[in-house]
């Protein structure tokens, strides 16, 4: 196992802090066909440009959908565990980027 998380700041966890992300998919031509890529992640090859682009938008559209607020737990470099709880509404922002 890797070494224990270690937020950045002081109130790491709550949401209204941060600025929203945004994930952009990005419509390429792949593997000898089509896919999307996200910060240099590619999906599985497509056959036409059409299909890249709706599993693009279908993925983009999933990204935004909210899960359950949870409770995390971390450990800080000086051995002290943290209980904090995560917004399951705080989703990215999504779009997709297609220049053909």
């Amino acid at each position: 196992m890797g070494a224990p998380f270690t937020p950045s700041q002081p109130g790491f966890g709550k949401a209204s802090e941060f600025a929203m992300s945004r994930v952009t998919y990005k419509i390429v031509q792949h593997d000898g066909g089509w896919a999307y890529t996200v910060d240099g992640v590619f999906s599985e090859a497509f056959a036409t440009h059409a299909a890249a682009l709706a599993a693009a938008k279908r993925a983009a559209t999933e990204q935004r959908v909210p899960g359950r607020t949870e409770a995390i737990e971390y450990e800080t470099p000086d051995g002290k565990w943290h209980t904090e709880t995560a917004a399951g509404g705080d989703r990215p922002e999504t779009d997709v980027e297609d220049t053909p």
